[in-house]
């Protein structure tokens, strides 16, 4: 038996068979056939930053590790071929080397890129998408241990069906061997950081999203203080700024100015509702918590925009969305303080206000309570299964996902 893995907040653990990192193509496919042959399962892992058990697996634990770095980078198209075990907190510095950045990055970089990926993580900002959004193509084993190209290394656009599918998979379409990522010019990012009363903030929202090119919030319950982040290039600062005091004021490259230093681990529910710029969800969950959870409380709720995209069940997929930018909040509650009444109490009040859950973090839905909530859940099932006929990425907790009772 491999040792016992742990996630990153503490809240997952389970031992494996077997752990194995591969270092090539060859070698994931082959372990993948392996484990078709024996009937048995195989689950890719990263950082294992995820707060649910989409790892888990009691066959192949797959590091992804061995596979990391840029493969080619193309400054003039401003794409780039990165291996799926890349650390976030790696790849801003390589693809500089190539006058190449992302797009935009999220809150932390302590994922593998392939990650971040499966699970539609993001960062904020109204007029960008998530990370997912900006992968265009790239190359996964699937469940027979074929190497399938999809999207631009398949000769194929954006709206390639396949293409869709992978961009928020969860890992259950295979094992990603390459992805194809369209970036931006490397540019620099000044960050002011303000404190100020919650009242600010729900008075300026609307002028705050419109005005920066990315702008997030955190609200402290016991204080009702909040924490404007604003993140602009040099020279497009805007003229609105935070009454208040500035905490922070810094610039530097994007993938060194836009995550945040997490030394404290926490437990994280977060769920993606419409834009309202009024955050009536927002005052429901300010109410509830002030009401029945601030003496246990001990984090911050964040609320972050997103552009929208064309993932198939990516939780910020245009169709759902009628092309509008998705708003989120996020409950963050410390590992070593109890989270479960917390979130369990908020997760019905995001749900009257039309949220779909973040795959990479806490919730409580279901197959039966997930589908009606993606017009691509059909064909994303269709592509998992074809990629995948006999469950070889299937964990418990993603049949749980994907496959509704009685099927």
């Amino acid at each position: 038996m491999a040792e016992t893995f742990t996630n990153w907040s503490g809240s997952i653990s389970f031992t494996p068979a077997r752990r194995t990192a591969p270092s090539s193509a060859e070698e994931v496919a082959e372990l993948v056939t392996a484990a078709r042959g024996r009937g048995g399962t195989v689950r890719p892992v990263g950082s294992g930053h995820s707060s649910v058990p989409i790892f888990n697996t009691n066959d192949t634990l797959v590091s992804l590790e061995n596979l990391a770095g840029v493969i080619e980078a193309d400054s003039q198209s401003q794409q780039a071929r990165v291996l799926p075990g890349t650390g976030l907190s790696d790849l801003g510095g390589q693809l500089a080397e190539h006058g190449l950045a992302m797009e935009n990055l999220g809150d932390v970089d302590y994922q593998a890129i392939a990650g971040a990926i499966g699970t539609g993580t993001h960062g904020s900002g109204v007029r960008l998408g998530n990370l997912s959004s900006t992968m265009i193509g790239g190359r996964v084993i699937n469940g027979l241990g074929e190497e399938v190209p999809f999207g631009v290394d398949a000769g194929e656009g954006e709206d390639h069906d396949l293409l869709r599918a992978a961009q928020v998979s969860l890992g259950s379409l295979g094992i990603f061997t390459s992805l194809t990522l369209r970036l931006e010019e490397a540019y620099e990012l000044h960050r002011q950081n303000y404190i100020t009363h919650i009242d600010w903030v729900l008075e300026n929202l609307a002028e705050l999203i419109e005005v920066n090119r990315s702008v997030d919030f955190y609200w402290y319950p016991r204080s009702d203080l909040a924490q404007v982040r604003m993140l602009n290039k040099p020279g497009e600062e805007p003229d609105l700024q935070p009454e208040g005091e500035l905490k922070k004021d810094e610039t530097g490259p994007n993938y060194e100015i836009i995550p945040n230093d997490r030394a404290l681990h926490f437990e994280e529910m977060e769920y993606m509702l419409p834009l309202d710029t009024q955050l009536e969800a927002f005052k429901q969950v300010r109410e509830r918590v002030k009401a029945k959870h601030r003496a246990t409380v001990g984090w911050r709720v964040l609320v972050r925009t997103i552009a929208a995209d064309h993932g198939l069940i990516s939780n910020a997929e245009t169709v759902y969305r009628q092309g509008a930018p998705t708003m989120t909040i996020a409950l963050l509650q410390n590992n070593t303080l109890p989270y479960k009444a917390y979130f369990d109490d908020l997760e019905p009040l995001f749900r009257q206000f039309d949220g779909r859950p973040h795959w990479g973090k806490k919730h409580t839905l279901e197959a039966a309570e997930l589908a009606p909530l993606y017009p691509g859940w059909e064909r994303f099932q269709q592509i998992r299964q074809d990629m995948d006929p006999e469950g070889v990425f299937l964990n418990d907790y993603l049949r749980e996902l994907f496959v509704e009772t009685g099927e």
